[in-house]
């Protein structure tokens, strides 16, 4: 494999790291950089085999690895690198050395077993990658009864112990091992929070209601001191008027270096700024033109007639409406307070209750952000919290959390998790295989070459250790993994035909692992129209299913014939003529036939 893609993505991370204004996106760049190094580097020296299912050399296909865009692994593993500060407390908490073997060692002992066993009776863990679930398995098959499956599930990872990570990190809040699904992770949702900044064009509104109105308030007091019946400049100014005058023009000009958001004083055509203009023409003794004279009297009275007087109650009310909205805080001030609202919560899994998530800024909060207290919380950041509820499918569609098929597709991988993981009558086991797998999904694809597939979940050694406590229903390698996909696709469907009954599905989430792909009943080969009809007719081996599919197929048809017929039309042909009856009802029964499927064939 070329490294050119690699060293072109370095340039552009290295780029970006150097030219971007922003600091958070240069320090990510930064690290994206730093992985492209890492992958050229071990491309340059063999350690790594792009396209290979084993990329690194050392590490075999079960081991999570680090993988960056394109699917080129940068030779680290997922759970890898230093020692994290969970791993410290549970070495200070058992008295051995904060190294990765040595925890590796102490869960293998008496104590260490017991302290597992209580955390898997607890739920209250977090399996962030597959690898910290190995040690809680071991602590279950030695509960179970299954030593010789331990002790040789411990032979496999004991090559690795000093290196990778096996413990899980601890929860406040147990496991979620029920059909609960949500569409973010508090974790995810706090950062997108936390990355919020100011919005330019409020900021820029904000300083011109708070700054440029009240000087511009000030100025045309100034103006209106030689005014006569509304018109400036009509008697004298005053000995003093143009030392007020350089006072305000030495203002503007600090005003103007410190606040440079908005330029609508710059403007030399808008009513400020020929009130300045003039203003430096009289602070440097030269006298107004008629021109400019008559420029300043017609924004005086633009300016009076359009707000009031300054000092009239007219114009009083106006600034008070302005400065109570300009006191409103900003959404990024109100979603840091929220952020730390969602700090306090277990970052890997969603939230159960979104009250005290999104209720008004309390005194407590108020002191410490400086956001006035009783403040209520912007849709935009509610939106963002709401989406971490954890709820079943029914619920979120009914609170608007999924607002369409397409999102809906998003949840799958959650639903296949709990169902498979339902397969295990344990009750512990079944939360840890519902966690374990969630961490699975998110195990990002290596690029490869040869038709070799990716690493299957059946595939690690903990998961084999403990797939004889499966209930059987079939045979032992795909039986269950069909069962409890094909009960994943019946509640998706479900919950879709509640949510969104007449729309289209673009992309059928049958495509989240290998046991959905097998659960259809169709295969690959059942057609492009055959995936849909059976997605969007969940009850297709019953007469009023059939039925439904042989309209929904004509349906499909119509519309495909009805399009090329318009482009018929489009390129000069007659629209009868693209397409004869007898084509038509020809088209019509090879789809019929192609889309009904092995259930839908014997009616």
């Amino acid at each position: 494999m070329a490294p050119s893609y690699a060293a072109d993505q370095l340039a552009k991370a290295l780029a970006t790291a150097v030219r971007h204004p922003d600091a958070a996106t240069r320090g990510r760049a930064a690290e994206r950089g730093r992985r492209w190094r890492a992958v050229l580097t071990g491309i340059a020296e063999g350690r790594l085999t792009i396209g290979s299912r084993t990329p690194v050399a050392g590490l075999p296909a079960w081991v999570t690895p680090e993988v960056v865009r394109g699917g080129f692994a940068t030779g680290e593993a997922g759970a890898g690198g230093p020692v994290q500060p969970y791993e410290e407390e549970y070495a200070r908490r058992f008295g051995v050395a904060a190294t990765r073997g040595a925890l590796f060692a102490h869960g293998l002992t008496e104590p260490g077993l017991e302290a597992l066993g209580a955390l898997l009776d607890s739920g209250c863990y977090e399996v962030a990658v597959p690898e910290e679930a190995a040690l809680l398995t071991v602590a279950w098959l030695v509960r179970a009864g299954e030593v010789a499956a331990a002790a040789e599930l411990v032979e496999v990872l004991a090559p690795y112990a000093d290196t990778l990570r096996f413990l899980p990190r601890p929860a406040t809040t147990r496991a979620d091992g029920t059909g609960a699904v949500h569409r973010r992770t508090v974790g995810e949702a706090r950062g997108a929070l936390e990355r919020r900044t100011p919005n330019k064009a409020v900021e820029t509104q904000r300083e011109a209601l708070t700054v440029w109105n009240p000087f511009a308030d000030e100025l045309l007091a100034h103006w209106l001191e030689t005014a006569d019946e509304g018109r400036v400049f009509t008697r004298l100014p005053e000995a003093g008027w143009y030392a007020r005058g350089g006072a305000l023009l030495a203002r503007y000009r600090a005003l103007a270096a410190t606040h440079t958001r908005c330029r609508k004083h710059r403007d030399p055509k808008g009513n400020t700024g020929i009130l300045i203009a003039a203003l430096i023409e009289c602070a440097a003794g030269r006298p107004l033109d008629p021109r400019r004279l008559g420029l300043v009297r017609t924004a005086a009275e633009a300016m009076v007639r359009r707000r009031g007087l300054p000092g009239s109650e007219r114009h009083g009310e106006l600034r008070r409406v302005q400065a109570a909205q300009a006191a409103l805080p900003g959404h990024a001030e109100v979603a840091a307070v929220v952020a730390g609202r969602l700090a306090a919560l277990p970052q890997g899994s969603g939230a159960e209750d979104l009250g005290p998530l999104v209720a008004d800024v309390s005194e407590r909060e108020a002191e410490e952000s400086g956001v006035r207290a009783g403040t209520a919380l912007p849709q935009a950041v509610i939106r963002t919290v709401e989406a971490t509820l954890s709820a079943p499918p029914a619920t979120l569609v009914e609170r608007g959390v999924v607002p369409s098929a397409e999102v809906l597709a998003e949840l799958v991988p959650q639903l296949v998790a709990t169902t498979t993981a339902g397969a295990y009558p344990d009750g512990a086991l079944r939360t840890l295989m519902a966690a374990h797998y969630r961490a699975f999904r998110n195990r990002r694809s290596l690029l490869l070459l040869n038709l070799e597939h990716q690493v299957r979940v059946e595939e690690l050694p903990w998961v084999r250790a403990v797939a004889p406590s499966r209930r059987r229903g079939g045979t032992a390698r795909t039986a269950p993994w069909r069962h409890c996909a094909s009960w994943a696709r019946r509640r998706y469907a479900a919950s879709r035909a509640r949510s969104c009954p007449t729309r289209w599905s673009a992309n059928s989430p049958s495509s989240h692992g290998r046991p959905t792909s097998g659960a259809a009943g169709g295969g690959a080969g059942g057609g492009h129209l055959h995936g849909h009809v059976q997605f969007q007719v969940p009850a297709g081996r019953t007469d009023r299913g059939r039925t439904a599919a042989r309209h929904a197929v004509r349906a499909v048809l119509r519309h495909r014939l009805h399009r090329r017929a318009q482009r018929g039309r489009g390129r000069g042909r007659p629209q009868r003529d693209a397409h004869p009856r007898p084509a038509r009802r020809a088209a019509l029964r090879r789809v019929v036939h192609d889309a009904r499927g092995p259930g839908l064939r014997r009616a």
